[in-house]
């Protein structure tokens, strides 16, 4: 009987999981959370974080349940919260509708709850079990968490390659290398990130909108972010002139001239000025600290080769989505990642695969930090 109990409670938090991924890309600066509330054995009640963090997933799935919440099990992928924020703490809500059962799978570590929601539940007399489905709870919620414990958000690296791993030609054809399909797996990737970041050299060679164009999506567009140290972004640059429907974050470097820094504030660019490396580039860890304090969790960043070099040599780069097109360009073509300073193998960067799939023509493969 325990092993089916097990079993039940790992099925039903997995249909909770399922939908906190819905709200990827779209809740932050709070969690992507999932709640299934189940009486006799039915689903009697479910929802998702909504866009903008609130309405948070155990009101929702309360008010699908209604009277039928009473003396059920829910079913959460992230602990209660238990303070006052712009909405009123879930763990009222759940203690208000006389819960038998809360199975949580995974901690909070926001200091105004961490143990506080679990820690309320039990002494309204609720019984609370945790742990069920605590791995993929905490994979799924990464970003948050990364951005509690080291003041940073989650980086996940895309690349879209030829076989031999380059960008584009020696003289700078790069669109495009692979086909339709994978473009759009590369959209969807956009929509569930909250942010996508490009350097400089990107911006003004490609001059991308950096938005999600699959079709009904466009609302999903995450938040564009610009590297660009000495503000070489053209102020006719799509970016710059589509910053007010899209929120665009300019990085870039302390002690630029005044005049030109207002022209982007007057077009809608959001400026955030930081400090510089070693060797007077933008220091990377402030430049992610600054977009954690804006509440992003998640950021794609989509290139180029110095900027993916940059990231790697810092070891910043949580996760990597590869496109390999079936072509060959050579040795004389652009590499997807720049030189870095490894010169023994000890030092490569290590990632394990969990994913590979076609996409059309081409292959896309998901890689986690080792």
């Amino acid at each position: 009987m325990a092993e089916r109990a097990k079993t039940t409670d790992l099925r039903f938090m997995r249909m909770a999981l399922g939908l906190a991924r819905r709200g990827l890309g779209r809740t932050w600066p709070n969690p992507a959370v999932g709640c299934v509330i189940v009486k006799d054995g039915a689903v009697v009640g479910r929802g998702w974080t909504q866009p903008g963090g609130r309405p948070h997933a155990e009101t929702e799935a309360l008010g699908r349940a209604g009277a039928a919440a009473r003396g059920a099990t829910a079913y959460v992928t992230l602990e209660p919260c238990a303070h006052h924020g712009k909405s009123p703490p879930c763990v009222d809500a759940l203690i208000a509708a006389k819960l038998g059962r809360v199975v949580v799978a995974l901690g909070d570590p926001d200091p105004r709850v961490d143990g506080k929601g679990i820690a309320r539940l039990k002494a309204a007399g609720i019984a609370v079990d945790t742990g069920v489905g605590e791995t993929e709870a905490a994979e799924l919620n990464r970003g948050f968490i990364l951005r509690l414990t080291e003041n940073r958000p989650l980086i996940t690296l895309k690349l879209a390659t030829t076989l031999d791993g380059r960008i584009a030609t020696q003289q700078g054809e790069s669109q495009w290398i692979t086909g339709d399909l994978a473009r759009a797996y590369a959209h969807a990737l956009r929509a569930n990130h909250d942010a996508v970041m490009i350097g400089t050299g990107t911006a003004v060679a490609d001059n991308p909108e950096l938005t999600c164009r699959l079709p009904g999506m466009a609302a999903w567009s995450p938040v564009r972010v610009v590297l660009d140290g000495r503000l070489r972004l053209p102020l006719t640059h799509m970016l710059v002139s589509g910053a007010r429907a899209v929120r665009t974050i300019l990085l870039t470097l302390s002690g630029n001239r005044h005049d030109r820094l207002h022209a982007y504030k007057d077009c809608g660019v959001e400026v955030v000025e930081i400090a510089h490396d070693e060797n007077g580039n933008p220091d990377l860890r402030e430049a992610l600290a600054a977009l954690a304090a804006r509440g992003l969790t998640r950021v794609l960043v989509e290139g180029g080769a110095t900027l993916a070099a940059s990231f790697m040599s810092q070891d910043l780069v949580d996760g990597v989505v590869w496109f390999r097109a079936a072509t060959v360009i050579g040795g004389d073509g652009v590499p997807a990642i720049a030189g870095f300073g490894v010169e023994a193998l000890s030092d490569s960067k290590r990632f394990v695969m969990i994913d590979t799939r076609p996409a059309g023509a081409d292959m896309m493969e998901t890689y986690v930090r080792a």
